[in-house]
């Protein structure tokens, strides 16, 4: 496996460089393969993982061990009654969406670093908050003493080209707005446009460990 992600990662690399110079963080999406693809995403240089699932971070983490422990981003959609069990192993919370998800990160781990993630493409199935909400709940978070770093969003599902340009321009012109400076947006498939609309941070999962094994 080393081998394979250390290769893939260089070639995310190259698609990176082939658009901007700027630095871009390559958050390495290791939802549903077990705790060798963190160590492996580790071996390969990338010190930056998202993940999904509560539990499944946790367990991981815990087999992970402390030694040498990238920075972990929790990147999907949260229940405010699991942020307790996160907190020892989130460095990073990305899917922040409601004040009721501020409250309670600020009260398990102040001064936590967020991103506040944004619905931008209108999709009722979708995380985030209404792009009309996000000053509201920067302000707030600033209030409490979260670090905000950050905006996040996730393209259309139907991953139309246009729609996602469109969501990510959004979303980039909301940073400014808001006085943020880190973009999380892009992954596997619309990393390119991503890039094209200054997003600082990349999730990327297929395009370093392959295919995900079947759901339990």
């Amino acid at each position: 496996m080393n081998d394979d992600v250390a290769r893939r990662l260089r070639e995310i690399d190259a698609r990176i460089r082939e658009r901007t110079d700027r630095h871009v963080t390559v958050i390495a999406v290791t939802k549903a393969f077990g705790v060798d693809a963190v160590r492996a995403a580790v071996a390969a240089g990338c010190r930056d993982i998202g993940e999904n699932y509560a539990q499944e971070l946790v367990d991981k983490m815990r087999e992970y061990g402390v030694d040498d422990r990238p920075t972990v981003h929790f990147i999907g959609r949260l229940q405010s009654n699991k942020v307790k069990m996160l907190a020892p192993v989130v460095d990073v919370w990305q899917s922040v969406d409601r004040r009721s998800l501020i409250d309670e990160i600020a009260r398990r781990a102040p001064g936590a670093r967020i991103h506040v993630q944004v619905n931008a493409t209108g999709e009722t199935d979708k995380g985030g908050c209404d792009p009309a909400l996000v000053p509201e709940l920067v302000a707030s978070a600033r209030a409490l003493g979260l670090r905000v770093e950050g905006l996040m969003v996730v393209g259309p599902t139907d991953g139309d080209r246009e729609r996602t340009a469109d969501a990510f321009a959004a979303v980039a012109a909301l940073a400014r707005e808001v006085g943020v400076s880190e973009l999380s947006m892009g992954m596997s498939d619309d990393l390119e446009l991503a890039l094209d609309a200054g997003s600082t941070m990349v999730r990327i999962g297929s395009a370093i460990f392959g295919g995900r094994p079947p759901t339990r």
